[in-house]
């Protein structure tokens, strides 16, 4: 009798140590936090979106507001199209900026949304039209390093 319970209590504990790892899992992967069931469409146009992904979190104020559906490369402008579906509890002026953010120094990036001051709210289908693209980090340390090469060449003529 006292096997069958040390069993029975082993058997719960394991199974609760698998839900916490697929509860773990879903928060890691995006998948638990936003039902795109109900909400609009809209898309903006990045020259660099970095390392944006699909389900990639829309937040204003740091509020989840809506997901990344698609990411589609324009052949007309060599931009990359950016869908995104935000939750119709949400509403935004026409003349709202997007911004590819990143959490953390090295964290997921995300799109974030300012909202503007117009009096028309963007409606599903939508484009919008102030865009500023991701920051890559690599881009950063090379115009940082080419800035110091630069300036030593110049430090070296001037001593001449």
């Amino acid at each position: 009798m006292q096997r069958a319970t040390m069993d029975l209590w082993v058997g719960l504990f394991v199974l609760a140590g698998i839900g916490a790892l697929l509860f773990l899992a879903l928060k890691v992967g995006n998948m638990g936090t936003y039902s795109s069931a109900e909400g609009y469409t809209l898309v903006g146009n990045f020259e660099n979106i970095g390392g944006l992904k699909v389900r990639a979190p829309v937040k204003s104020a740091g509020v989840v507001v809506g997901r990344v559906t698609d990411i589609q490369l324009n052949t007309k402008t060599y931009d990359a199209a950016v869908t995104m579906n935000i939750d119709t509890r949400y509403q935004f002026p026409k003349d709202t900026f997007a911004s590819i953010l990143t959490s953390g120094l090295l964290g997921e990036q995300y799109i974030g949304l300012a909202a503007g001051g117009d009096d028309t709210l963007l409606k599903n289908g939508d484009k919008i039209m102030k865009t500023n693209s991701a920051l890559v980090l690599e881009e950063l340390i090379g115009r940082f390093l080419f800035d110091k090469a630069s300036e030593n060449k110049e430090e070296k003529n001037g001593k001449d």
